[in-house]
């Protein structure tokens, strides 16, 4: 049976979980699966009750807790701590992304930092409450959700459980959450939202010997780039900035289009970032933009936006005071320091606080490792946030409920 929090982290990173981010499904490394089992698995050989949420095919959300004494009451505080199973893809990457290689007390591999050893933290703890029960201490949900690296259906569907209200501790909303991601053991109060969408644009496909019998596609979208880099320089930085999470921003990402050299292209896509802040709202600002747009490119232009594939609002730091608060002065109890911050990327706390409940974000390693091609993690800063988790929900009644 693993016993150290180290063999549980190697255990999580050697596992593919691996999010294709939209690409076509072609290996066995995809999807979360393989994690989703051996997730259950621990829960069984600990004897943690769990329950499993089918998202999407072959991707199920699966959920245990802890309760805080022998039976679990009606009335008692619930805590959830939630973490996705996904990683990003593995492309590049210059370490064995599932060697979970050891270097001093670095841990190697893809989602070492984004999110297994915030997962590794949480299971840990989990154990921990689970074995040692006594009354006092809240009921402990432990949510590990999928698809959070792109589109945060996982959480969305795990609010969707809540809002059915059902008879087990977790299908109720709990009084509180703590959402893993990479932080440095600060304390996330506040961070901003996303808005993806796809943009083309149409022309004539022609033989390009003769390009004037055609109407080209990329010409056009030069227009639709240079109008979207004029957003991003002259309209985002006007928006009323976050004293936290800084000012709005876009980008366009990606561009493709043309099938051949020979051929004049008929059709042009780019993909577009617009990150939101903590109180915009993404249905609002894919209006203004699209609106941007079709007043600052030739009218003859014909530019096709399609619906948003990933939209998420940002969290605002007005309502989880209390809870940031009591978790970070418990994180200064034992890491000696930790700050109330905001951050410009999205996470499934967004999701967690739109369905009423209090949220933030907290996890060992730093947002600057996450995603690289030598990911990897401090294996002191997984012990350190473990213990941070655990001693927070022993303290919770005295803190905060």
């Amino acid at each position: 049976m693993t016993s150290r929090i180290q063999d549980i982290l190697c255990d999580l990173i050697s596992i593919p979980s691996v999010n294709p981010m939209g690409r076509s499904n072609t290996g066995k490394q995809e999807f979360e699966s393989q994690l989703t089992e051996y997730l259950e698995d621990f829960f069984r050989r600990e004897g943690l009750p769990f329950f499993r949420q089918a998202v999407h095919p072959m991707r199920d959300n699966i959920m245990a807790w802890a309760a805080g004494g022998e039976t679990i009451s009606e009335d008692a505080p619930a805590i959830v701590w939630e973490v996705h199973q996904d990683t990003v893809p593995v492309d590049g990457m210059t370490v064995d992304p599932f060697g979970a290689e050891m270097c001093g007390r670095r841990v190697f591999g893809r989602g070492a930092c984004d999110v297994k050893g915030g997962m590794a933290a949480m299971l840990f703890a989990l154990r921990r409450l689970h074995r040692d029960r006594s009354a006092g201490k809240p009921t402990v949900i432990l949510a590990c959700t999928v698809n959070e690296e792109f589109g945060f259906t996982g959480a969305t569907a795990l609010c969707e459980l809540w809002r059915q209200n059902g008879q087990w501790p977790g299908a109720r909303p709990p009084h509180v959450a703590i959402v893993a991601e990479p932080t440095d053991l600060n304390v996330v109060v506040a961070h901003k939202g996303v808005l993806r969408w796809r943009c083309h644009t149409r022309g004539r496909a022609a033989h390009s010997s003769r390009p004037h019998l055609g109407v080209n596609a990329i010409y056009a979208m030069r227009h639709v780039v240079q109008a979207l880099e004029k957003y991003g320089t002259d309209v985002a930085p006007q928006i009323a900035q976050h004293a936290r999470c800084g000012q709005a921003t876009i980008c366009v990402s990606t561009i493709s289009g043309g099938i051949s050299v020979n051929t004049v292209p008929d059709r042009v896509t780019v993909e577009i970032d617009r990150r939101l802040l903590p109180e915009e709202d993404p249905h609002t600002v894919y209006r203004k933009v699209q609106s941007y747009v079709a007043d600052h490119v030739p009218q003859d232009i014909v530019v096709e936006h399609d619906p948003p594939y990933s939209m998420s609002t940002g969290l605002s730091d007005r309502e989880n005071g209390p809870l940031a608060h009591a978790l970070c002065r418990t994180a200064r109890d034992i890491a000696d320091s930790c700050a109330l911050i905001g951050v410009p990327y999205g996470t499934d706390a967004a999701a967690i606080s739109a369905a009423g409940v209090p949220a933030v974000v907290f996890g060992p390693g730093s947002i600057e490792q996450a995603h690289t091609s030598d990911e990897w993690i401090d294996l002191g800063q997984v012990e350190q946030a473990s213990e941070i988790l655990y001693q927070f929900a022993c303290r919770y009644r005295a803190t905060i409920a």
